[in-house]
């Protein structure tokens, strides 16, 4: 956290940085200076280690943007690998029509919900054994989809 403050008192940036925050920039400042300060910062927090996510079968890695499928290789497109991200990262839960479209596309396609059918059924066929019936990817007709384990004991 990358504190700014009018308040130049040593006792005030010591109190601050003891509190948790990484550093202290006192006002007034240098555009250059702060985003310096940032950089360092973003040097500081390291590599975004964005997680790899399993379900079942099925293995998500966020970072290097690759899905597999009980150990092969599934070719997402961008759009594909994006709900598919958005879905595993909410496993079990449900995610309505205009939220995995907001997610996904952005906020213009909120109502476009043919976008979302359409990828989903491509998704399917691409990561069900039988896209006719579904047991990672499920509907909730007029509602949303979900993405579950279902390999996952029931509880």
């Amino acid at each position: 956290m990358l504190l700014l403050s009018v308040v130049g008192d040593e006792r005030e940036k010591v109190a601050a940085l003891d509190a948790g925050a990484d550093d202290y920039v006192e006002k007034p400042f240098g555009i250059e200076e702060l985003l310096a300060r940032l950089r360092a910062a973003l040097r500081r927090a390291g590599p975004s280690g964005d997680p790899v996510l399993e379900i079942g079968d099925l293995v998500v890695d966020v970072e290097n943007r690759t899905a597999t499928m009980a150990g092969r290789e599934v070719q997402l497109t961008p759009h594909e690998f994006e709900l598919l991200r958005v879905l595993a990262q909410n496993e079990g839960k449900l995610l309505t029509h205009p939220t995995i479209l907001r997610e996904v596309w952005g906020p213009a396609y909120g109502e476009e919900s043919h976008y979302l059918h359409v990828y989903v059924s491509q998704l399917r066929r691409k990561i069900e054994a039988d896209p006719a019936r579904p047991r990672y990817l499920l509907t909730a007709p007029g509602a949303g989809y979900r993405l579950v384990n279902p390999i996952a004991p029931a509880s």
